[in-house]
């Protein structure tokens, strides 16, 4: 017994040291992070193997995605949707048309040089309208009666004149799957060969049929399966079966029939899996199948991948037009030498589809698409090896993330695994854009947020504090751009006042007494919010700081607390959407002051901007402060704002501000003393961006500008009359105000002034 304890002593001294180490390493962070990135690839990984119906939407999604961005191109192939739309039956009467139309109809296209007549229907009932079937209805055993019945009986069968037509036509019908079983089956009209594996081992077997009569299927060149698939819980047709099985024999889809009986091929050839040269895949499956000089790629069980194009006019013709002898010449060029499909559109007759583009369709619109993508040979497909694929990925990526936060953190495993994103979205959209290769980047994608965020928050390090302090100074004044970037660079801003070179800008609502007292205290709000949020918007987009609201003034300003290189412009470019924003506002009557019946419902501001060096940073106390400037550069902003009621214009900028945005078209308003100043301040107007400053008209009157204001007190009345007229006839709307102030300094008139909204009696 001593001796069996020591050699348990000895081997648990001998294996404790690594024993020791593990537990050590799966209590540490980094353990506990490694047992978190390996369960969720292992989750991830396994749930793409098994792909249950949540991962195959989320990846038919995509795909649809794919499909709006870069839709089918659309080139004019012969294939022609004849629609019984709602002009046909306004012109020939309510669905169902009696057989006898129907044949005349087909007769007419025959005759207009078509390859193929397809009907995407089924006519599975005999024609009511058929004579013998009236007279058996009609009651009464009289003479007349009897002769009338008799006279009926003789008269030709519809159903029998269809068919003829079809015949000499070379006409194809249609079947559809019965929902419950039963005996029926459609006629086999067209062969098969296959290489590789058999198609009926692949292929579920159909529970039943339902078909046109035999005496149309008789007469039909070809019959073709209209069922669209109806895998996709979601309604939307992406893949349609291209054969159909009994267990027997095979039939065509609808588009694959019409393309055999136009090419006059007796059958259609379809490879699989076990073929000389291709690669067992596992399992039995269908590689493709080719009708006369076309081939066209399949699913492993049949099903072909619709590459959509957007609905277009130029695929159908109308049923109404065909009939009518009078549009031959418009109808034939159209018609000859192409594949005719016959369907409706017609409302009520319930034959439309949901698509990946998001467009409901008719379904003869989609066997059409079908048609046109198989004439262009452009088709999209999923191969059999993108499952493995995906699924290698997943853990992949999954494991990349994983071991890159690991090593080297957040910041730049971060970054690699939006490099890992986008390499997986690139490569996919690539994939179909460039090959038509349907490729799901979800899962990989997925598999990398997933064990990125499952490692991080195990790793879990605190929140850097400077950057919840910028978040909570900065956040309700500055742009977001700005702010992202104050986050990521926090070190760009240094607290406390420091001297910067700023544009400061404040606007003010002209009139607002009148206003607010015309108001009661909610529509006062309601009026301020209005106005102040798109303004502020304005601001915000062209990287500016919102310093703080003043009843109904905003005041603004540039380059604080980061660095922006071309602020004066951007200040001038946000006071110029400013304008266009009232403009908009006041003319949709945003206020609602025209509704009220204000005698004056136009709302207008005035802006003043200025340039220099000012005082910019937290001021306040230790507890509630704001990041503001001052210095003289901001007053005389202030000051400015003022003077726009003066000079009639909406925004006036200092000498600075035209220096440094000298791409601005501006004109010299003239001089005035600023309040608390000893010299008086030349300013001028802003009256548009570089758009108008580069002008010819705008240089010219640049020119007559300067001339006008060089003679303003020459006291040469017809001088200064003709200069004006000049400046008026090239001036933008934005300076009529100006120019006002200048006509009326000229004749010495008094000046007028900007009358508010004013309240009804």
């Amino acid at each position: 017994m001593a001796a069996t304890g020591s050699l348990r002593a000895a081997l648990g001294r001998a294996r404790w040291p690594g024993w020791r180490w593990l537990r050590r390493f799966a209590r540490s962070k980094t353990g506990k992070a490694t047992a978190a990135a390996i369960t969720a690839l292992l989750a991830l990984t396994l749930l793409r193997a098994y792909s249950p119906g949540i991962v195959t939407e989320l990846q038919e999604r995509t795909f649809d995605t794919y499909q709006r961005l870069q839709p089918r191109a659309y080139a004019d192939y012969p294939v022609r949707v004849v629609d019984i739309d709602d002009a046909s039956i306004a012109a020939f009467g309510q669905w169902p048309w009696p057989r006898t139309r129907l044949a005349a109809l087909t007769t007419r296209l025959a005759e207009l040089g078509a390859a193929v007549v397809a009907y995407d229907m089924i006519f599975a009932e005999p024609d009511r309208t058929t004579p013998g079937r009236v007279a058996q209805d009609l009651a009464g055993d009289s003479a007349d009666a009897q002769r009338t019945k008799s006279l009926l009986a003789t008269m030709p069968d519809h159903d029998a004149l269809f068919a003829e037509a079809l015949e000499k036509t070379s006409g194809v019908l249609g079947f559809s799957l019965a929902r419950e079983k039963n005996s029926a089956r459609p006629l086999a009209k067209a062969g098969l060969a296959f290489v590789g594996v058999e198609p009926t081992r692949v292929l579920p077997a159909m529970p039943g049929a339902i078909t046109s009569l035999p005496v149309l299927n008789e007469a039909a060149a070809g019959i073709g399966g209209l069922n669209l698939s109806s895998r996709d819980r979601s309604g939307i047709v992406r893949r349609i079966p291209m054969l159909f099985s009994d267990g027997a024999h095979i039939y065509p889809a609808f588009a694959a029939e019409a393309l055999r009986v136009a090419q006059q091929q007796k059958g259609l050839t379809v490879r699989g899996t076990g073929a000389s040269g291709d690669s067992s895949t596992g399992r039995d499956a269908l590689l493709d199948m080719r009708i006369g000089e076309f081939r066209i790629p399949l699913t492993a069980d049949g099903e072909m991948w619709v590459y959509f194009d957007r609905e277009r006019p130029e695929r159908y013709l109308s049923a109404r037009d065909i009939l009518d002898p009078a549009k031959e010449n418009e109808v034939r060029p159209r018609i000859e030498g192409c594949l005719i499909l016959v369907g409706t559109s017609a409302a009520g007759l319930q034959d439309i589809r949901a698509t990946p583009l998001g467009q409901p369709v008719p379904g003869v619109s989609i066997h059409a698409q079908i048609l046109e993508q198989i004439l262009a040979q452009d088709f999209i497909t999923r191969p059999d090896w993108a499952d493995g694929l995906e699924i290698v990925m997943t853990f992949a990526m999954g494991a990349f993330v994983a071991i890159m936060l690991l090593s080297f953190g957040a910041q730049y495993s971060l970054f690699a695994g939006l490099v890992a994103l986008a390499l997986a979205v690139g490569g996919s959209w690539i994939g179909f854009s460039q090959f038509r290769l349907l490729l799901d980047p979800i899962y990989p994608s997925l598999a990398t947020i997933v064990t990125y965020v499952a490692v991080e928050r195990v790793l879990h390090v605190a929140s850097d504090r400077e950057k919840k302090f910028v978040r909570q100074a900065f956040g309700q004044y500055l742009a977001p751009e700005l702010l992202s970037r104050l986050e990521a660079s926090p070190q760009a801003m240094r607290l406390g006042g420091e001297d910067r070179d700023l544009t400061i800008m404040f606007m003010d609502v002209r009139g607002f007494t009148p206003i607010s007292e015309s108001l009661a205290a909610t529509e006062l709000v309601e009026f301020i919010n209005t106005l102040l949020s798109p303004l502020s918007d304005a601001i915000q987009a062209e990287l500016g700081t919102i310093d703080k609201y003043i009843g109904d003034s905003i005041m603004a300003f540039w380059n604080a607390p980061l660095d922006i290189a071309d602020h004066t412009t951007r200040a001038c470019r946000a006071a110029l959407k400013m304008r266009d924003i009232v403009a908009e506002l006041n003319s949709r009557d945003a206020f609602g002051f025209a509704e009220r019946g204000f005698s004056d419902p136009v709302v207008r501001i005035g802006v003043g901007m200025n340039a220099g060096l000012a005082c910019v940073g937290n001021m306040g106390s230790a507890r509630r402060f704001n990041y503001s400037a001052m210095g003289d550069v901001v007053n005389v902003a202030a000051r400015i704002e003022s003077a726009t009621k003066s000079f009639g214009v909406d925004i006036l900028v200092s000498e600075d501000v035209v220096r440094a945005a000298p791409g601005m078209a501006v004109l010299e308003a003239g001089e005035i003393l600023l309040k608390g100043k000893s010299q008086p301040s030349k300013l001028f107007a802003l009256v548009g961006g570089e758009e108008i400053a580069t002008t010819s008209e705008f240089a010219e009157l640049t020119r007559l500008h300067a001339s006008l204001l060089a003679q303003l007190d020459s006291g040469d009345a017809p001088q200064l009359a003709s200069l004006l007229g000049a400046c008026r006839a090239l001036a933008p709307a934005a300076a009529a105000g100006l120019y006002e102030m200048l006509s009326e300094r000229i004749t010495g008139s008094k000046p007028s002034t900007e009358a508010p909204p004013v309240a009804p009696p």
